[in-house]
């Protein structure tokens, strides 16, 4: 494995041999019939696994060919290009031809600039995708190219995921109620007229009795938010609702969401409460700043996009979302025969008005001013990308960072977003609602 702060092509390893082939289905069917992401989950080994798999299709990986590390307001393009290097050098053979197929790598990056976390691209050593009935096995290496390879040859003993044990969370960088008052400065910025817009986070630690298996984790997030997209890059776990952008042939896809009510766990009552939520002139507004974020980051990039003219009404076990797909046509810029890239899009969408706010300059200096603490990847870019630059990028939200150094110790994060009309005291249920997933993932087994 290589390890750099930058990939000038010099550095790289060289020749990078990539050989996708395909494989028999993996498996079994889930309760709906579909493939269960469990699957794929299975596989992974539990030291630094990578995943991100939405209903029972995507991609897990484990190994690191090369590992590349960035920090600052260029970390986005240094990240790509330390990419580009690395592709310069890959001799590739695929015989599967799907997105997620070939040279892959993960990757996650820190929410503001100036954050020590930084980025992070992870070039793995093996890869194992679904996408529907294709299921296909990658390995990357440093080397001469060889025999195809067989799963049974990158696939150790299997060992079952361990539980953590108890946990104990004690509040973050700003207490609980605490954290109210930091809510009451960002209304009062806004009605000062300051900003439109600003979302505000906390963190709690917890402390587990044994180190994190992260694989316990992934495991207890799919099967309970099958609908969101599970990751796992360096670290950084969760299962995120928001799709910052997908970018597949031309074809762009973001979903935004913004405006959130707790569920009762009544069916009834929920019912009742979706309603509230799609008519909450609160909500609707906080939804209107997100969705005309990312349409107007769009725009430069694409020949077309189309803007649904109302949200609908995302349902989640914990809670209920104002929800948006904004879709549009890639467009190349004049003179280049490419489309800009998955992680060029997703730098230039980043930070979203759902997870900063509104103006963003303005915003992002309430936060630093008003939030005491630093976010790290949390509610930064996650996902990953291929070798033509289509990729998946989703913006690290219901998730949680567990510390290399001492894997025991662990980050949850949630953030609200804050309008005039924002009430403290309901911000702060509303981000124990939105803590609920990673507290659950890091819980007992029900069984």
């Amino acid at each position: 494995m290589t390890t750099q702060t930058a990939a000038p092509a010099d550095a790289v390893p060289q020749p990078l041999v990539v050989r996708t082939v395909p494989l028999d289905d993996l498996g079994r069917p889930g309760p709906s019939g579909a493939p269960d992401a469990a699957d794929l989950l299975d596989l992974l080994p539990s030291t630094a696994p990578l995943a991100w798999v939405r209903r029972g299709d995507g991609l897990v990986a484990w190994g690191e060919t090369l590992r590349v590390e960035v920090r600052g307001a260029d970390r986005f393009a240094r990240a790509e290009e330390a990419w580009r290097a690395v592709l310069a050098h890959a001799v590739v053979r695929d015989e599967v031809r799907l997105p997620g197929t070939g040279a892959v790598a993960f990757a996650s990056f820190a929410f503001d600039e100036d954050s020590p976390a930084g980025g992070v691209v992870v070039v793995p050593r093996v890869v194992v995708g679904r996408r529907g009935d294709r299921v296909w096995l990658t390995t990357i290496t440093a080397g001469r190219i060889g025999a195809a390879p067989a799963l049974a040859d990158v696939v150790g003993p299997r060992v079952p995921p361990v539980a953590p044990g108890d946990v104990a969370y004690r509040d973050g960088a700003v207490a609980a109620d605490d954290w109210r008052d930091v809510v009451a400065a960002g209304v009062a910025a806004i009605r000062a007229g300051e900003v439109d817009k600003v979302v505000l986070a906390r963190d709690v630690h917890a402390r587990t009795q044994h180190p994190v298996d992260v694989r316990w984790a992934l495991h207890r997030l799919t099967q309970r938010y099958p609908s969101c997209w599970t990751f796992s890059v360096d670290g950084l776990i969760g299962a995120t609702p928001e799709l910052l952008v997908r970018s597949e042939k031309g074809l762009v896809t973001s979903r935004v969401l913004a405006g959130t009510i707790r569920r009762t766990g009544d069916d009834a009552a929920d019912m009742a409460r979706a309603a509230i939520l799609a008519h909450s002139s609160k909500d609707l507004e906080e939804h209107e700043y997100a969705v005309s974020s990312v349409a107007h980051a769009l725009e430069p990039f694409c020949s077309s996009t189309n803007v649904p003219d109302v949200p609908f009404v995302l349902h989640l076990p914990n809670v209920l979302h104002l929800a948006s797909d904004v879709t549009g046509v890639l467009t190349a810029p004049a003179g280049d025969a490419a489309h800009p890239s998955s992680l060029a899009l997703a730098a230039a969408l980043h930070p979203t008005a759902a997870v900063c706010g509104t103006p963003t300059s303005a915003a992002r200096a309430l936060i630093a001013r008003v939030e005491g603490m630093d976010r790290g990847r949390y509610a930064g870019p996650v996902g990953w990308m291929g070798a033509d630059g289509d990729g998946e990028w989703g913006i690290a939200l219901r998730s949680a960072q567990v510390d290399a150094a001492d894997p025991r110790s662990v980050r949850l994060f949630a953030g609200c977003g804050i309008v005039a009309a924002s009430d403290p005291a309901a911000e702060l249920a509303e981000s124990e609602a939105k803590l609920v997933p990673m507290r659950d993932a890091l819980g007992h087994d029900p069984a």
